[in-house]
């Protein structure tokens, strides 16, 4: 990571501008060098500045911040950081905008969303999105259009857990769609905020056999269903009987981020023990490794994605470095690797 990582910031709200500017120039790591209040004035900032990171709003006059990031994909990408209302159709504008090339979602501070969290997480995705190779998400990007569709003999009652972050929605594009209808529940925490993650769930379940969805209190995990963390609250596996169900709640963040991978992972290890496959991908930070470790020692088989198709190698990397993990698999093995784990113990 670049020290400190350079920041451009391109909002058309003058007050948005400014307690950004003040608050991220707090923390020794970054360097606010300018704002912009639209696409035109930050085209000329971004070749006098050389900014590492760019924090984009969508909803802009003159020009989108979608067509704009369009544009500076093509011609001088840098990674972005999409800061948007936390709106549903914020929500969609942030998936386009993902598709777009951009690295981070982030929603503007709002009833359920205060400046305090926000400024935390912003702070750790600007320094993510710092790490990120462009041209490495282009790669995956290609790749995710050429995979197959893999194959099941038999429904299982295991459980899935997967855990994301940066780089995360491009490589759950990647896994759900190959996956057949019968494959066993999955449970997914991927860093995004509230909206943003019912909009990801929509696309998922559009591109996929599995039924996607984000989840809601008292969802049943079911062979064929795969249930996304809600933004804004941390989803955990519960048990009754035979059956599996989330339980949804608020909270603290927890290894700054709500939902947090490490309370999904240590609840599977409780209640699905070794019953469970987890699975940790690409993403900064150590979010999900003592939960995995966890699940391994309570007798689940455990997954992590490997440095050269990660977008950014930190969670893996820490789950690897405690002994957390069984297999180091590329992205494009790990869907095969879940199936054959599930049928050999199913």
């Amino acid at each position: 990571m670049p020290s400190p990582v350079r920041v451009l910031i391109v909002d058309d709200s003058a007050i948005v501008r400014q307690i950004l500017e003040k608050e991220l120039s707090r923390d020794p790591d970054i360097e606010v060098v300018g704002t912009a209040p639209d696409p035109f004035v930050a085209r000329d900032k971004i070749v006098q500045l050389g900014p590492h990171v760019i924090i984009l709003d969508i909803e802009m006059p003159r020009m989108d911040g979608i067509t704009f990031l369009k544009k500076l994909m093509q011609y001088y990408p840098l990674p972005v950081v999409i800061v948007s209302s936390l709106t549903a159709k914020g929500g969609d504008l942030a998936l386009e905008a993902i598709e777009a090339g951009a690295v981070e979602v982030l929603c503007k501070p709002g009833a359920a969303y205060t400046v305090g969290d926000m400024l935390i997480e912003i702070s750790e995705k600007i320094k993510a999105a710092s790490l990120v190779k462009m041209e490495k998400r282009e790669i995956l990007a290609k790749r995710q259009k050429s995979s197959e569709k893999l194959s099941l003999t038999r429904t299982t009652n295991q459980v899935v857990a997967i855990g994301t972050s940066t780089g995360g929605t491009k490589a759950l594009e990647d896994i759900l769609p190959r996956l057949p209808r019968n494959s066993p529940g999955i449970v997914i925490v991927q860093h995004m905020p509230e909206h943003f993650t019912r909009s990801f769930a929509n696309r998922l379940n559009d591109l996929s056999d599995i039924e996607v969805k984000e989840g809601e209190d008292g969802d049943s995990v079911i062979p064929g269903r795969a249930i996304i963390a809600p933004g804004n609250h941390h989803m955990l596996l519960r048990r009754s009987g035979a059956r599996y169900f989330i339980h949804v709640k608020q909270g603290p963040l927890v290894n700054r981020h709500i939902p947090s991978v490490d309370v999904l992972f240590k609840s599977v290890a409780q209640y699905a023990g070794a019953n469970a496959v987890g699975v940790i991908m690409t993403g900064m930070g150590r979010d999900g490794a003592a939960g995995l470790a966890e699940m391994k020692e309570n007798g689940a088989t455990t997954i992590a994605q490997d440095e050269a198709s990660c977008v950014v190698y930190g969670m893996p990397k820490e789950a690897v470095k405690i002994g957390a993990v069984d297999h180091v698999l590329p992205l494009d093995s790990i869907p095969g690797k879940i199936l054959e784990l599930v049928e050999k113990r199913g």
